[in-house]
């Protein structure tokens, strides 16, 4: 399981910024960062943001839930094992029931945008496990940049 180097900062645009180690266990065959990796740096990277501003909190106390509809992820450079990857992470739309997250990835060292990303969330009620209205108070915690980051500039 992937893990972070230290915690996430929240930064003024509303963005989470975090830092994941590359270990020899994410390496595949080809010998760089397994597809897989990604997406369970995406779940953290969600997860991580949603802890710092309170949305976990918020959402459990609520008695929701979040799932995950879809992923989609542009691989454009590999990293390689001891590499240090930037994975920034935001809100990028809140609908009625759905919440559009969209994700950067970065090698520290040389700022290279490794791989984009963005998740489709659907917001659930956890005992019926349907679907449910965002409440304000989850809502609440997450701002939604005015202006998205610039995923080809590391942060």
């Amino acid at each position: 399981m992937a893990r972070m180097r230290s915690g996430s900062i929240v930064q003024s645009d509303g963005s989470c910024r975090l830092v994941f180690p590359v270990e020899k266990a994410d390496i595949d065959l080809n010998g760089h960062v397994n597809n897989v990796v990604y997406v369970e740096w995406m779940q953290r990277a969600a997860v991580a943001h949603s802890d710092a501003v309170g949305g976990t909190r918020a959402m459990e106390a609520n008695g929701g839930a979040w799932v995950a509809r879809r992923h989609e992820i542009d691989y454009r450079r590999p990293a390689f094992l001891k590499d240090e990857i930037i994975a920034l992470t935001w809100v990028a739309d809140m609908g009625r029931a759905r919440s559009l997250r969209k994700y950067a990835f970065y090698r520290s060292t040389d700022s290279a945008l490794l791989a984009s990303g963005r998740t489709d969330w659907v917001y659930l009620d956890r005992a019926s496990q349907r679907p449910r209205s965002i409440p304000e108070e989850v809502r609440a915690c997450f701002r939604i940049p005015d202006r998205e980051p610039d995923p080809n500039r590391c942060c």
